[in-house]
């Protein structure tokens, strides 16, 4: 299947999380991901100080670990104590919702099954920062991730942002050798091609309320 011909603007509106279309049976060459990569590493970063690392894991081993080590921190999730979920996002009970926990379950189970799961970190660990570091730390991973996704669309692949593993952050370090007082991890994205590319922007009307000029 060819790579979408996209404008800009359909690229930009069209990326979406990929759970369900992921093609899991489809191998991914190292040089497709490490090209997206290189195009996401010229998105602006904090004082250019590129302080963002990459671990790429295809080894089917390797991933099946981190899989499980992703369906624990799910458990975690679920267990967390019943004091702090009001921590916690209320996600309204609509069918939108029910098909996105659909597709995390479905993520969850398959996930070790992507040709390759892609673990970006950056220098330092972010607790005890004040939040201007935090910001700014953040800063030099958070829009090369998002340009990394935008450019795995625009060659016909896709991925999801999954943070559940961060439960078990030091076990994932542990494993693919990321020094953990040195590193903190942003995420887990799977990668893999897409079965179709015929991707449409999603309902975002509720965000035109979150709009506010010159003062809250």
């Amino acid at each position: 299947m060819s790579a979408p011909d996209l404008t800009p603007r359909e690229l930009l509106t069209t990326t979406r999380t990929v759970r369900r279309r992921l093609d899991l049976t489809r191998p991914v060459e190292r040089f497709v991901v490490e090209d997206c990569l290189r195009v996401a590493f010229q998105a602006p970063n904090g004082s250019n100080l590129q302080l963002a690392d990459w671990v790429l894991v295809d080894d089917p081993a390797v991933r099946a670990k981190m899989g499980d080590i992703y369906r624990r921190g799910l458990q975690d999730e679920v267990s967390r104590p019943k004091e702090k979920a009001g921590e916690r996002l209320r996600y309204p009970a609509t069918a939108a919702q029910g098909r996105i926990s659909s597709s995390v379950m479905h993520l969850v189970e398959h996930i070790h099954e992507a040709p390759v799961l892609v673990v970006p970190t950056v220098q330092g660990r972010v607790e005890g920062m004040s939040v201007f570091e935090q910001a700014s730390r953040w800063a030099s991973v958070l829009p090369t991730v998002w340009s990394f996704m935008l450019a795995l669309r625009m060659r016909g692949l896709g991925s999801a942002w999954t943070t559940l593993h961060l439960h078990r952050e030091r076990e994932m370090a542990d494993l693919l050798g990321i020094p953990y007082d040195a590193a903190t991890q942003a995420g887990l994205f799977p990668v893999a091609y897409t079965l179709g590319t015929d991707f449409r922007p999603a309902d975002r009307s509720a965000s035109e309320s979150t709009i506010h000029w010159d003062h809250w």
